[in-house]
């Protein structure tokens, strides 16, 4: 008896796979990854220590000349508040009041702490002045114990009536240069503001660009000299051309005169001349 056949159009049953082939792709790769990204942020942690360690280093070596620089800075009338004045974003902050309190600031010390990443101190040395009883006013940046930054500053002692944080706006003199058309808040206001330490540009601006070197900004020749400078010196070309006229006149007048000297010599000598002829046909007639 023949075998029966199965049937092609019947389901035929499913073979099955290899166990390998089912697993998931190895995960080693991934293992791998994740281990070198953390190697390499442990190694930037790392550099960022001795990058620190480094900064901290050098700012022990530079304060005996940031010392002998201050006392330098101390014989130099108003050396800080035309710093602050010719600082293009500290010099948005300033009005005609503040300028004039600035006067009375005598130093300025930045004091980055033994742990740099825990921040800095800013302290202003005044004068004794018309606006406050302080002699010091310091504002300092640090990281609390979350590690969010911060910042705490000096009471103003305001003496009555002088407030500048409250004055109210006023429209600036036109001709005053540096300025925009209203009072800009007051400069000390910053004493006062601590609601972004952590974006605070002034104390960044002060610590980072103008304590390394303020005589970039001290030194800066006022536009208002320079042009009144050019105006002289034009008056000077304006004089000189008048003064090169001048000679020339009195060289054609020197001319004039020689000339005239000399035409009086030759009629001189054309008299002489007649005189002598003269004199000749006389002695001929005797």
């Amino acid at each position: 008896m023949a075998t029966k056949r199965q049937s092609p159009l019947l389901p035929q049953p499913k073979k099955s796979r290899p166990a390998s082939a089912l697993k998931p792709a190895d995960s080693s790769a991934s293992t791998g990854l994740q281990k070198g990204e953390k190697e390499q942020q442990e190694a930037i942690e790392h550099i960022d220590e001795e990058i620190l360690k480094v900064e901290q280093k050098y700012n022990k070596l530079r304060q005996p000349f940031f010392q002998k620089r201050s006392e330098l800075i101390a014989k130099i009338p108003n050396f800080w508040v035309t710093t602050f004045v010719n600082h293009p974003q500290v010099s948005a902050l300033l009005g005609e009041e503040d300028e004039e309190a600035l006067h009375y600031l005598t130093r300025v010390e930045v004091t980055e702490f033994e742990d740099i990443k825990s921040g800095y101190r800013i302290d202003f040395y005044f004068d004794g002045n018309p606006y406050f009883e302080n002699k010091v006013l310091s504002k300092e940046f640090h990281l609390n114990e979350s590690g969010d930054p911060s910042s705490k500053s000096t009471e103003i002692k305001w003496k009555s009536g002088k407030d500048l944080t409250k004055r109210s706006s006023q429209t600036q003199n036109k001709a005053s240069r540096k300025r925009q058309q209203e009072e800009p808040e007051s400069f000390f206001t910053w004493f006062t503001d601590h609601s972004d330490a952590g974006a605070d540009e002034l104390g960044e601006v002060i610590k980072d660009d103008i304590w390394p070197n303020p005589l970039q900004y001290q030194l800066v020749p006022d536009m208002d000299d320079e042009e009144g400078e050019g105006e002289d010196d034009d008056d000077d070309d304006d004089d000189d051309d008048d003064d090169d006229d001048d000679d020339e006149e009195e060289e054609e007048g020197l001319e004039d005169i020689d000339e005239e000297g000399d035409e009086d010599e030759g009629e001189e000598d054309e008299d002489d001349d007649e005189g002598e002829e003269g004199e000749e046909d006389e002695g001929e007639d005797d």
